[in-house]
């Protein structure tokens, strides 16, 4: 069976539910225009992070970019005042400090800068932290505040109300510089996940043709009732789903399906939304609009997709719970040693106190993962590899079978003349003239293969142009009438294949489609067509199967096709290959 590929592009916002939706949720059916008839489904809201995550970042009513944005901006901020603070007061002595400006107290002149460096860019996760403390949890976000909180706070007191303690300004600033840099590749990944939602969304007419009270009219794609009756012409995009009623012709369905070949529609057919009109005009009925559609249901799995989380950030949050819990048990431990056992003064045993609850802050957790996460779906986006989800992107490593879709992945997705056999005395040129002036016009794949490779020749209009149902199309040209076809053509006109009738019978063998050109009562030679393979394919199989990984080719075409294309790769025919 043919497995489908969902494209990296989709739907406009009139016609699919708010990607703002919480993950895991389903899409809100679409909801009653303010002024309109009921049913009607509301243009979507900008794509959006889940609102659960937003809200425990502390920017509820926020979309994603703008998280990015402020989420870059918190850490400019930070690392900009940071590297004074480190300048003026070097961890572990490693230089000598400049005096500070302007005559001010070195403490006080720390002060100002590394209240400039924590306090704004810190306070999303002050508000994460305490919003899951009232739901009585300690996430990453409390670990942070309690590393980066203390720090500065106690800091602030030693400056001052009481002298002696040290000071973890620079340590508390350092930390936040760090752990802002993982949450803003971390909501930059989210983002790009989002860039393909919004890509989806740009696949839907704005527009539909839609019957009402008996007169035909255009209404946005977003105000189709489940129930109308739509309108379509040749090479419009299908706006919503639904069954055909009246009408034939080819849809290209390649967005949903990855098959470059167009389906035939006929009365009771299915069309999806976003597919493509090729040829005919048709009515058909709506079915399935806003959230029910079918790529309603792709953008949906996609957000679900970016606001996953692989298992090590799952394991890495349940962690921080615990490492909070034995960070604040350690550094109470900590004070009762030095303060009761070992009977150092109180200041002395605060400072060591916090200096555990600083050295507990996860920074390494907070930026190593999410900058893993950034870096692989960055490079599959860039390599066109969309992960269903982050456990998927953890999964790949493990990886020792990779199953390929056929059409459009091993294979470019659309029939290409790949062999061309003229007759005795004729020319390829002379061939493909005579083809090419018969499909002139045409919008069928094999027609526009023709086309593309003949473009480099001059080609005259025809006259007296005849489809031939099931069978090709004749017309007249100056060298005489030409037909064009398949092989039942050549019998009901009595043209006999003569010496090609072999590399027909060959070229059927491997698969290809061939189409039969005569001219003038004489068969004039053979056009293979076929779904070509990628250039790149032959050397991506090659690799994977240096590095032991088993390359599985899956495919819904006949059995002599995928044979001969399974070949060309270096993929073996295992025993379950079938015709399906």
């Amino acid at each position: 069976m043919q497995t489908s590929r969902s494209p990296i592009a989709g739907l406009s916002p009139a016609a699919v539910p708010s990607p703002s939706a919480p993950a895991g949720e389903a899409p809100s059916p679409a909801t009653p225009a303010a002024e309109g008839h009921e049913g009607h489904a509301k243009p979507a809201a900008k794509p959006a992070m889940s609102a659960d995550m937003a809200h425990e970042m502390g920017h509820s009513g926020k979309d994603l970019p703008a998280i990015v944005r402020d989420m870059r901006n918190r850490f400019w901020i930070c690392l900009i005042f940071t590297v004074p603070i480190f300048v003026y007061a070097p961890m572990a002595g490693m230089f000598v400090p400049p005096a500070p400006p302007f005559g001010l107290d070195l403490n006080v002149w720390l002060f100002g800068l590394a209240s400039l460096a924590v306090i704004y860019p810190s306070w999303p996760f002050f508000v994460s932290a305490w919003r899951a403390l009232r739901k009585g949890t300690l996430g990453m976000a409390a670990l942070i505040v309690l590393s980066v909180g203390t720090g500065y706070l106690f800091s602030v007191g030693t400056t001052f109300f009481f002298n002696g303690g040290g000071q973890f300004f620079e340590a508390a600033s350092v930390l936040l510089v760090f752990i802002l840099l993982g949450h803003w590749l971390e909501m930059r990944a989210r983002a790009g996940a989002s860039s393909a939602i919004k890509a989806l969304m740009n696949l839907t007419p704005a527009m539909a043709s839609v019957v009402r009270n008996g007169a035909e009219s255009e209404v946005p794609t977003a105000e189709v009732l489940a129930g109308e009756m739509v309108v379509i012409r040749p090479g419009g995009k299908i706006p919503v789903d639904g069954i055909v009623e009246t009408g034939e012709s080819l849809v290209d369905e390649s967005m949903l399906t990855g098959e470059s070949m167009p389906v035939e529609k006929k009365p009771g057919a299915m069309v999806i939304g976003a597919t493509i009109n090729k040829s005919g005009s048709f009515r058909y009925k709506a079915t399935k609009v806003g959230a029910d559609s079918a790529l309603a249901q792709i953008v949906k799995l996609v957000q679900e997709a970016q606001n996953s989380k692989a298992p090590a950030q799952l394991l890495a949050d349940r962690a921080a719970q615990w490492l909070v819990i034995a960070a604040i048990v350690v550094g109470l431990v900590t004070f009762a040693v030095w303060f009761w056992w070992i009977g150092q003064p109180l200041l002395f045993a605060v400072t060591l106190t916090i200096t555990v609850f600083v050295i507990a802050c996860p920074d390494a957790l907070g930026l190593a993962t999410p900058m893993a996460v950034m870096v692989g779906t960055g490079l599959g986006a860039t390599n066109g590899i969309l992960f269903k989800n982050a456990s998927a992107l953890e999964d790949a490593t493990k990886l020792n079978v990779i199953v390929f879709d056929k059409t459009g992945t091993l294979t470019i997705g659309q029939p290409e003349v790949v062999e061309i056999v003229p007759a005795d005395g004729v020319t390829e040129d002379m061939l493909l003239t005579a083809a090419a002036a018969v499909e002139q016009g045409s919008q069928h794949p094999l027609a526009q293969a023709i086309l593309r490779r003949a473009a480099h020749l001059t080609v005259v209009a025809p006259t007296g142009f005849e489809s031939l149902d099931g069978m090709g199309a004749r017309a007249e040209t100056g060298g005489g009438t030409v037909f064009l076809g398949n092989r039942l053509l050549m019998d009901t006109q009595k043209l006999a294949l003569g010496p090609l009738e072999a590399e027909a019978t060959r070229l059927q063998a491997d698969g290809r489609t061939v189409v039969h050109v005569s001219q003038a009562a004489r068969v004039i030679g053979l056009i293979a067509i076929a779904d070509a393979i990628r250039p790149t394919s032959k050397a991506a199989v090659a690799t994977l199967r240096d590095r032991q990984i088993e390359v599985v080719m899956l495919t819904g075409d006949n059995a002599t096709t995928a044979k001969r294309i399974a070949a060309d790769l270096g993929i073996a025919a295992g025993p379950e290959s079938r015709e399906d």
